[in-house]
């Protein structure tokens, strides 16, 4: 992709929502105080408006979305990337309707709802995203501010 022209925004808009559609796994950055700054890779599920994690609420992750509620993520690699800045609001597995849980463990190939009440979901809205190849996309890159896409549209 070196060298290719840089993607207007709906040809970068509409490349961020297949990725997240078909991507399964992202990085999520999240923070505390006492713990710092904390990367791992979660699995995912996009539902055309929030990114639905799982993780152990004993986990820094799950500890860190529960206190700050805050995330940054991040898909594909580095000459690639769609980057998401959100807030998270945790859904317990009992809370999270059997049609939505059964979507997230066929996409994603992993149950949380197995874990009981050790594991929360996390339903994340994205306020930020953007998105870049090389250097000549940099300018352009934010795709959504405050939670919207900047194409007009909702979703």
């Amino acid at each position: 992709m070196k060298d290719a022209p840089p993607r207007g925004r709906a040809e970068r808009i509409r490349d961020t929502r297949a990725k997240l559609e078909e991507e399964i796994d992202l990085w999520v950055s999240t923070s505390s105080p006492s713990a710092g700054p904390y990367l791992v890779p979660l699995s995912f599920m996009w539902d055309g408006e929030t990114l639905l994690l799982a993780t152990s609420r004993a986990s820094v992750t799950g500890r860190n979305l529960l206190t700050d509620g805050r995330a940054r993520m991040s898909l594909g690699g580095t000459r690639d990337v769609v980057v998401i800045d959100g807030t998270a609001d945790p859904v317990e597995n009992t809370e999270m309707p059997s049609e939505i849980g059964d979507a997230f463990a066929d996409k994603c190939g992993f149950e949380p709802r197995d874990n009981g009440a050790s594991y929360l979901y996390f339903r994340v809205r994205p306020q930020r995203i953007q998105a870049w190849r090389e250097v000549n996309e940099v300018e352009g890159r934010d795709l959504m501010l405050d939670g919207r896409w900047l194409d007009g549209r909702s979703t």
